[in-house]
């Protein structure tokens, strides 16, 4: 069995690794007046500037592509790296879903309020390369292909679960589903859409899912869940990643973004 990289990075913390400031070993870095990032799973790093240009840069920095039209369809509000040849663009205000490819060359747009769904608040690249969205109107967890096509849909969540989330995110990983609203927690389906797991974890940041655990931040304090335990455990940051705005974890690598820069640490 794989260890954790969540799990390494907490031993690490409560046994006092890393208990100074200078004990985190950055590795490299980016700057460019970064208000957001997101990474793939081959190391590369995806950066939007103050200036609303999205780059796609190597593990070692050098310039990949670059994406200038990010305003032309509204105010970009989450980047989905998950499937390195195939990047989505989301913008909730109107709906819109950009394909871009390994290159950020522009394969195809999405209008979902031309398909009449007119309110989501997430969504996820599929394990099929479709797109998972949950279409809060109906209340439904869907799955399009990128045609905009119906593929696969839940029941009413108001009639199973008794209420109606508003997920910031969806997670697709190891043939489950993970929906999480800060208000009502995390919600665990399998690719029947039966829900398996519902946990009160709310007001979490950067949340993530690394090797079947949940992970996240709540101010200056990181989490560690691993689903189907009782097992929550808490950490203050070492002092040096004070003031982080986002965390995201890649393998060995811890990347933090703090005033417009992105730290990358090894683990």
């Amino acid at each position: 069995m794989r260890t954790s990289l969540v799990t390494i990075l907490f031993v690490m913390l409560t046994s006092g690794v890393l208990a100074q400031s200078d004990t985190l070993r950055q590795v490299s870095g980016f700057r460019g007046d970064i208000v957001d990032f997101t990474i793939d799973n081959l190391g590369n790093v995806l950066t939007l500037d103050r200036n609303n240009q999205l780059k796609k840069m190597s593990a070692r920095g050098d310039s990949i592509a670059v994406f200038n039209n990010v305003r032309q369809y509204g105010k970009l509000d989450f980047i989905d790296a998950t499937n390195p040849l195939k990047l989505l663009l989301f913008y909730k205000s109107y709906g819109n879903i950009v394909v871009l490819d390994r290159l950020l060359n522009m394969r195809t747009t999405l209008n979902l309020r031309k398909l009449n769904i007119l309110q989501v608040p997430a969504i996820s690249q599929s394990y099929d390369n479709g797109i998972w969205i949950y279409d809060q109107q109906e209340a439904k967890l869907k799955r399009l292909d990128t045609e905009g096509i119906v593929l696969d849909q839940s029941a009413d969540f108001r009639v199973v679960l008794g209420l109606n989330p508003s997920p910031v995110q969806i997670i697709d990983q190891e043939k489950l589903l993970y929906l999480y609203d800060p208000a009502k927690g995390v919600f665990i389906f399998d690719y029947f859409l039966t829900l398996r797991n519902k946990v009160a974890l709310l007001a979490w940041d950067d949340f993530q899912v690394v090797d079947g655990i949940i992970f996240g931040r709540k101010g200056t304090t990181i989490l560690q869940y691993q689903p189907g335990t009782l097992s929550l455990k808490e950490q203050a940051f070492p002092q040096q990643l004070a003031g982080v705005t986002k965390m995201k974890l890649s393998r060995n690598l811890l990347y933090c973004l703090k005033n417009g820069s992105i730290s990358v640490y090894a683990l």
